[in-house]
């Protein structure tokens, strides 16, 4: 077997390489008691869409298990018999018996068709069926900002059109105190439709207001492109060659909202009515097609349906102290929650995407709005202004390509889990919808978007990664046969950025265990990687709707019963605690996390945590992990760079640091480096070295911000200046204002927080104790 040739590590990431997969337990329990005992759930973090570029193409369709209840799809860890005269399969999910199809009547263990080779556990097919429609991208633009902003979204947005396949569609909505739908249509004069900003507007007033038939399907119009409907949305969505340049005259046009704004007054935003506008037209339009309503704002909705703030700078926008105290200032947080929540239900539901790309130096209800991107996979950029590269470049990289010269995005996907008998599902974590699938896998649990096998995700990248979690229903004394597996297979259906429907379809196996008898080969299946990034997606979803402070204090009982369960030690002896090689960093992910801007609020608006939230529950396991413990370089004269402890022992004066944090890249030169550089000693022939080092990190910065997606905060700072906060926040203070006089060397960091130490100290007493 593969784990016997190779280390457990090397065959994790292998998996992960072949099949986009992570398990927490590698090796599953045998029965529901036991999986309870296990603490972090049987669950997983699976990409859809990782980029496989040696994948065969599969023209034909799929053949399926013919028990109605399964559907599963024939894979390698079928049985076929080849010894009766016309072969049969047996499916790996419900074990029922199927017959091939009549063009497989040739195939032998020597002629095998792509799904059946082994090395094929991922596979995806193109269907006969093409998308009828081409994607739809309708901008959706705040025109409340000052000139500066508003010319750069401008130059963005051309620049983009340029960026867009030819023949999708495009569209614009503007918005300010009111709404307007531009007709594209119109030659030689700029016409648009004008909106309340104070009303909602649903689907059937669009089709009655702008003429627009519902119901008819959108075919290619006599002498037009195909694609084009004939419900006339043309005027108003038409295809980047056709509107290239009328698109493009009106954006150049635009010019800041002209209603008037009083001293002290906020501009009066109506980001609720225009996503409204933007929703339903695309609902009358394209129902169930491809989709994106591109979102730009520049400050929160201050006016109309989906308020967060009033129009008044006095009234300042709610923190996280007022939503928990439940003040004056947050009394519209539960109804623009809800208003936009039930928008993006709708869009999802028709397969459109929203993003939203804010970027203002106050909040702009993010966290009102999240709904929008949670349920729709959209992208959620958040930046202080759109005239900055942070902004230009992430929004260039939406339409980056794979290696293949695709589009890196997928549209309106379903996603379905396939598990035996003895395992149900509890749901999933990630940008999704349920697609109220209730057969009998479903579990009672409820984990996330639950009650359900199957999810509809309206966008999908190559990076987005969700979160499964699975239950095991095998009740104690019911024995599993020798040697059977537990088979779980995803079906991932998706419309390809070139237009043709796709269907990957990825079946994996795991072991089971008695946890009785074979404690070490389950202990031995633990990914403390992917549990980590697991446990602190569980744990942002319970801060939703419960206090962070009992969410910590669940994290930390999951902790101690976690080291108690698989640690080795003497009852009541700390000294003699120990952890075997990959449970190791679990507890060090765990001290992370609790410090991490997920769980902890305080300095963080209620926005920026939500932003934060976002990206944690789809990044893949690395990047994740990079958000909760980031990585430390050093650099130094004479040796090479080499990562360090995230530990206030790593900063001294003669090294400089590389942090990476997902979301901010920090170069922080100790306080001699930073005098050198001060001095101009890098600017003279004989200090070349010192010139290098300077310029070591900055390469090594350069590379990550060139392919980093959204584009991370570059800082550059010295030691003892303000922006060494954002390293000082996140190194273990192992050196702090109370034990100044450390041994350990190092900078001292003025917190109160405990140390890594402290907290593996208290953490090797507790898991000691006796429990009766």
């Amino acid at each position: 077997m593969a784990q016997q040739q190779m280390s457990y590590q090397d065959w994790i990431n292998a998996c992960e390489d072949t099949d986009g997969i992570r398990f927490s337990w590698n090796v599953f329990p045998s029965s529901r008691i036991e999986a309870t005992r296990m603490v972090v759930p049987v669950s997983c973090l699976f990409t859809p869409l990782k980029e496989r570029p040696q994948l065969p193409p599969v023209l034909y369709e799929p053949v399926t298990c013919s028990r109605q209840t399964c559907r599963a799809i024939l894979n390698p860890l079928c049985h076929v018999d080849f010894q009766t005269a016309t072969p049969f399969w047996v499916c790996s999910i419900c074990s029922q018996r199927n017959a091939f199809p009549r063009h497989y009547k040739n195939i032998s263990p020597q002629h095998l068709p792509a799904e059946l080779v082994p090395q094929f556990s991922t596979i995806e097919y193109t269907l006969q069926r093409q998308a009828t429609v081409p994607p739809v991208f309708l901008f959706v633009m705040d025109l409340c900002m000052d000139e500066e902003d508003l010319q750069a979204l401008k130059e963005s947005l051309v620049m983009s059109l340029s960026l867009l396949p030819q023949n999708a569609l495009v569209g614009l909505i503007t918005f300010g105190t009111t709404v307007q739908l531009h007709e594209l249509s119109a030659q030689g004069v700029s016409k648009s439709y004008v909106f309340r900003g104070t009303k909602e507007i649903t689907a059937k007033q669009i089709q009655e207001l702008l003429g627009l038939n519902p119901g008819q399907a959108p075919r290619p119009a006599a002498g037009g492109p195909a694609g084009q409907p004939a419900n006339g949305a043309a005027r108003f969505l038409q295809t980047v060659s056709e509107c290239d340049m009328a698109l493009t005259e009106i954006i150049e046009e635009l010019q800041p909202d002209p209603w008037p704004v009083a001293q002290g007054k906020r501009p009066q935003r109506s980001t609720g009515a225009a996503l409204s506008v933007a929703v339903s037209l695309m609902e009358s339009t394209y129902p169930n097609t491809a989709g994106r309503i591109m979102t730009f704002m520049a400050g929160p909705p201050t006016h109309g349906i989906g308020q967060v703030a009033t129009d008044d700078y006095k009234d300042t926008i709610r923190t996280h102290h007022d939503i928990f105290k439940d003040t004056s200032n947050a009394k519209f947080v539960k109804k623009s929650s809800k208003y936009f929540m039930d928008l993006a239900q709708r869009a999802a539901k028709n397969g459109h995407i929203i993003d939203i790309y804010a970027c203002a130096f106050d909040q702009t209800g993010l966290m009102e709005m999240r709904f929008c991107t949670n349920f729709t996979g959209g992208h959620m950029i958040m930046g202080d202004s759109f005239n900055t590269s942070l902004f230009k470049q992430t929004f260039q990289r939406v339409f980056s390509k794979d290696t293949s010269g695709n589009y890196n995005m997928a549209f309106n996907a379903t996603f379905e889990v396939k598990v035996p008998a003895q395992l149900k599902v509890c749901g999933m974590i990630g940008p999704c919808i349920s697609n109220e699938s209730k057969n009998a896998s479903v579990s009672e649990q409820e984990i996330g978007v639950g009650n359900t096998t199957a999810w509809k995700i309206a966008g999908l990248d190559n990076n987005t990664t969700l979160s499964v979690f699975f239950e095991v229903a095998n009740q104690p004394g019911q024995a599993i046969p020798q040697g059977q597996r537990a088979n779980i297979q995803f079906i991932t259906h998706y419309q390809h950025p070139d237009g043709t429907m796709r269907l990957r379809v990825t079946t994996v196996a795991r072991n089971w265990a008695d946890v009785a008898i074979n404690k070490q080969m389950i202990a031995a299946g633990f990914d403390q990687e992917a549990s980590a990034v697991l446990m602190a997606r569980l744990a942002a979803v319970r801060c939703e709707t419960e206090d962070a402070a009992d969410v910590l204090r669940w994290i930390d009982r999951m902790l101690i019963r976690l080291c108690q369960k698989f640690g080795e030690y003497r009852p009541e002896d700390p000294s003699s605690f120990a952890l075997q090689s990959n449970f190791t960093l679990y507890p060090q992910f765990m001290f992370h996390l609790r410090r991490s801007q997920f769980l902890q609020v305080f300095n963080n608006s209620p926005d920026e945590t939500a932003y934060y939230r976002n990206k944690l529950t789809k990044e893949d396991c690395i990047n994740s992990l990079t958000m909760i413990q980031p990585t430390l370089t050093a650099y130094a004269f004479n040796q090479e760079p080499e990562p360090v402890l995230l530990d206030s022992s790593s900063i001294t004066e003669e090294r400089i640091l590389l942090l990476d944090a997902f979301f901010q890249i920090v170069i922080f030169h100790g306080d001699t480096i930073a005098n050198w550089r001060k001095a101009g000693f890098h600017e003279q022939p004989e200090h070349e070295a010192f010139r290098q080092l300077l310029k070591a990190p900055r390469e090594d910065a350069q590379e990550i911000l060139l392919t980093r997606f959204p584009m991370p905060r570059y800082v550059d700072c010295d030691q003892g200046s303000s922006q060494a906060r954002f390293l000082l926040s996140k190194v273990n203070p192992s050196h702090t204002h109370n034990n100044m006089y450390s041994q350990d060397g190092g900078a001292a960091v003025f917190t109160d927080d405990v140390s890594l130490q402290v907290f593996m100290e208290h953490l090797k007493k507790l898991a000691v104790v006796k429990t009766s």
